[in-house]
């Protein structure tokens, strides 16, 4: 009986330590997208008192049509790790410039489903992100390269002239420079 008694300990202590480990992820600035681990035993964070000034370069559209781009995805990513790191959401100022391939992500669903066959996965996300304060802009060279009708964009995105004048205009306002 005492084998068995040790046998049912030793699987509950398996599965409650299975259970722990198995932590869900949070999102505290980009509800939806972007989810990460809490890490409350970092030592190393962000500082909340920082004015967080993010110019990121958005080229990729790495997925399927019915998936978002993980350059995209990361965005929410960044979002939600500076504020579980402690910095209000106030203090993020992120600029986006899409161009590229992740240009197609900009279309509104109509056009988006024409060219895929598919619904728009970015449709969430980028009402999230402009309700998070992100700006984003598309580069109008790879709009009128690829055929995207600026007229036909999602609302949340901006034309820019380019890619290229966003990252330089931003850089020199201070802003870091990413590449996603």
């Amino acid at each position: 009986m005492n084998k068995i008694k040790s046998l049912v300990l030793v699987i509950t202590l398996l599965g409650a330590s299975q259970i722990s480990l198995a932590q869900g992820r949070i999102n505290p600035a980009i509800e939806s997208f972007g989810g990460i681990f809490d890490a409350p035993y970092a030592t190393e964070k962000p500082d909340p008192n920082q004015q967080y000034k993010i110019v990121i370069d958005i080229a990729t559209n790495d997925g399927e049509p019915d998936e978002i781009a993980y350059s995209l995805y990361n965005v929410a990513r960044l979002m939600n790790l500076h504020v579980m790191g402690g910095v209000p959401k106030e203090n993020m100022h992120v600029v986006l410039a899409i161009h590229g391939g992740a240009a197609y992500s900009v279309m509104n669903n109509e056009e988006y489903k024409k060219k895929y066959d598919v619904d728009s996965p970015y449709l969430e996300l980028f009402k999230e992100l402009k309700e998070a304060g992100v700006q984003m802009f598309a580069c109008s060279q790879s709009l009128k390269g690829r055929g995207i009708d600026h007229k036909k964009m999602v609302p949340e995105v901006s034309v820019a002239t380019s890619m290229l004048t966003v990252m330089t205009t931003y850089q020199l306002k201070g802003y870091a420079a990413l590449k996603f």
